[in-house]
């Protein structure tokens, strides 16, 4: 189903005039939520000031809601958030989106503001800050609704959409406030005491209806892909097979001469051609005969080079960086009474979102302004690049926020985006541009490749005292819950020219591979429990003795299994989340097919606002690490990469699915921490070491195909 659209233009003035109630048109300051100046609202780029709240007369409250949509129910989580503090009726609340303005509508991170939906940092992010919008204004119709009683604001108190004079009974709904209520020239100060205690939640930490869901049934939600607007033509793409190179020359006469065909517009790496169809632009694309400049990924073999990591066959100038260093390693393993080595490896993944990149760009006639219509993860970093690659200011740009079919990191970067802007500049028409699952793959942003090599060291009473991790390629991380006194973890950053990108769970999925996998490792050698020999040989954290101890009573650790399955444990940790996993397992000797049948995992993810969207979240991300560690796999040869699609890039199917998925949530007061990802990391460690309890032998290799499994097995 596809929805057409109008967007007339309209002045923020009127429309912020036209609108009656209250608006609070907020920005998130260093110290807090503070008000836009009114202004901001009157200069040439207002485009960019949008109320946070607006409260109309019939009681309809709408907030701004800043998180990208991509089913992990942030859009909703968000603007509950606020709803939460201010008291409001969750049945009366409308959303909408937030611009694309990270100093207005952005979470705080370092010393800037940011909008991109990453990284699970939405409502971690957010949190605070949206909490203490929404007690600002709760005070401020407080404070209205005392003046116009003349009482003391201190005896009044709120319910869902109403104040309410206790001594009297008298109500005043917040719908009626708006008619005669006034916002002051700055909010009233609200210390974090005044903020609601956890046990007064109404909205927080109680399930609601995500707000995406009806609109993705009734086909209603507007994706990039659906969008239509007058006079609307289209695009496709053909770049380099080897990343980066540009092209050199085509057969440009012949595709022009073709049906419905428009224009060939050169791109960096690529050609883009444009025609009155998309059917059109595909049969052109097909056609093209282009040929390319030479670059640096020219003759690249992702498999030789992988080899050649573990050669430390490597260039000599690739850049060293000491990930993390405490104690004094070296002195560890020298007085060492054991010490252990592992070497691990990975492949390139793709995203394997699954709608097509695709946008929608349209010039006004001066061609001095740009409207894009995008599925994205990062809307103020869409709108940047655009006006980077377009030679405008950003105030030149919009950017309509649509749904996203998938995302996973891969649409936080928006040069699809880019590319449609250029085109619909080039060709004077509004541009839907899509790209090609083939070309996705062979021109995708992948998780990087690397080789890792991990090291331990035990003292005479068995404790592991020295720790060493050795990552080539891109990746490193530090072992935080782990209490091991010395360590030595460096990087040796390998660009090759491939063009890579965070992919989620990003470096967490590879590295607890190693981690894990070595420490399994020293468990089954030292014959102890492989639960207890973390919690007492690596000098597990309270935090993480307490997440092992919750997985190893969800899963039943030490009763036996049926014949032909296995139990295996991981820790798992991302975005300030911490969890451990268990995986029930079956192998097929003969195809080398592991099954995972059931999953176990207990997080602590700090207060969670909304109980069965986290659910689902985690789950989500499970599946995509089954899926990922059991069949992904993206290789390069000469340059160029070998899958095209999903007939050859494999992804788990249905039949592939576990009977049984259960997620326990740590109760706690401390603030959101990030789940979109901390549900991947784990899967890779525990499904290996689960395979070494019913094979014997170990996975060193992700992912772990049929293939690899047999080789394995037959070693």
């Amino acid at each position: 189903m596809t929805i057409t659209i109008k967007t007339p233009e309209i002045s923020r003035r009127g429309m912020l005039a036209g609108l009656g109630g209250l608006s609070f048109c907020l920005a998130f300051g260093a110290d807090g939520p503070r008000l836009v100046a009114s202004a901001q609202a009157d200069a040439p780029d207002a485009i960019k000031v949008t109320p946070w709240v607006r409260i109309a007369p019939d009681g309809v409250i709408t907030i701004l809601t800043p998180g990208a949509e991509m089913g992990q129910g942030s859009m909703t989580s968000l603007p509950l958030i606020l709803a939460e503090e201010m008291d409001a009726d969750w049945s009366k609340v409308v959303l909408e989106w937030a611009p694309a303005d990270a100093e207005v509508y952005g979470y705080r991170l370092g010393n800037g503001r940011e909008m991109a939906i990453v990284g699970s940092r939405a409502v971690m992010l957010y949190f605070n800050d949206l909490r203490m919008a929404g007690a600002q204004v709760r005070k401020v119709l407080l404070t209205n609704a005392a003046e116009k009683w003349g009482l003391d604001v201190a005896s009044l108190r709120t319910e869902p959409s109403a104040v309410v004079d206790p001594a009297s009974g008298r109500r005043l709904s917040y719908g009626e406030i708006a008619v005669f209520g006034k916002v002051p020239p700055a909010l009233p100060a609200v210390d974090k005491s005044e903020l609601k205690p956890k046990n007064q939640f109404r909205l927080i930490g109680k399930s609601v209806a995500r707000r995406d869901i009806p609109l993705k049934v009734d086909g209603s939600a507007q994706y990039a892909i659906d969008v239509r607007l007058p006079g609307m033509v289209y695009a496709t793409s053909l770049h380099s097979p080897s990343h980066g190179n540009t092209p050199d020359s085509w057969n440009d006469a012949q595709i022009k001469a073709m049906a419905g065909v428009i224009d060939v517009v050169r791109l960096a790496d690529g050609i883009a051609v444009v025609a009155q169809s998309f059917e059109q632009a595909m049969a052109a694309r097909r056609a093209l005969k282009a040929t390319w400049k030479k670059g640096k990924v020219d003759g690249f073999n992702s498999v030789q080079a992988l080899e050649d990591y573990s050669k430390f066959n490597i260039d000599p100038a690739a850049k060293t960086q000491m990930v993390d260093s405490k104690g004094d390693a070296n002195a560890a393993f020298a007085g060492a009474a054991k010490t252990y080595k592992a070497e691990f490896f990975s492949d390139y993944s793709y995203h394997a979102q699954m709608e097509p990149l695709n946008a929608v760009a349209r010039f006004n006639e001066a061609g001095d302004r740009v409207e894009v219509w995008d599925g994205s993860q990062d809307l103020a970093q869409c709108r940047a690049l655009v006006a980077k690659t377009l030679g405008f200011k950003t105030e030149q740009v919009q950017v309509h926020q649509c749904f996203m079919g998938g995302a996973f990191g891969r649409r936080s970067v928006a040069d699809y985006t880019a590319e449609t802007a250029q085109v619909a500049r080039a060709v004077g028409r509004p541009v839907k541009l899509v790209w090609t699952r083939e070309e996705d793959i062979a021109h995708g942003m992948f998780r990087p490749q690397n080789y890792q090599s991990i090291e331990a060291a035990l003292d005479g009473a068995g404790k592991v005292v020295g720790w060493r991790h050795a990552v080539v390629g891109d990746g490193g991380m530090k072992i935080p819950y782990y209490g091991v006194p010395n360590q030595s973890i460096e990087l040796r950053n390998l660009p090759h020219g491939v063009r890579i990108k965070h992919w989620r769970g990003v470096a967490h999925n590879f590295n607890l591979l190693a981690i894990e996998g070595l420490i399994d490792q020293m468990a089954a050698d030292q014959g102890i429990d492989p639960i207890e020999f973390r919690l007492d040989r690596m000098g597990a954290t309270p935090r993480a003795r307490k997440v092992f101890e919750a997985a190893a009573k969800m899963a039943d650790w030490k009763t036996k299994r049926p014949d032909g399955r296995a139990l295996g444990i991981a820790i798992t940790e991302r975005s300030g989340s911490l969890g451990a996993g268990v995986v029930e397992i079956s192998l097929n000797r003969d195809s080398g097919k592991i099954r995972v049948h059931k999953v176990w995992l207990a997080v602590d993810g700090g207060i969670i606002v909304q109980p069965e969207a986290a659910k689902a979240n985690v789950e989500s991300g499970i599946m995509y690490g089954l899926s990922n560690v059991l069949h992904e796999r993206v290789t390069l040869k000469d340059g160029a990469v070998e899958q095209s699609n999903f007939n050859d890039y494999n992804v788990m199917r249905m039949s592939d699915m576990p009977e049984e998925m259960n997620i326990a949530f740590l109760d706690s007061d401390a603030p959101p921490t990030g789940l979109g990802e901390v549900g991947t990391p784990f899967v890779m460690p525990a499904i290996a070491n689960a395979f070494y309890r019913l094979a014997g032998k170990r996975l060193y290799h992700m992912p772990f195909t049929t293939e690899r499994v047999r080789a394995v097995l037959k070693a």
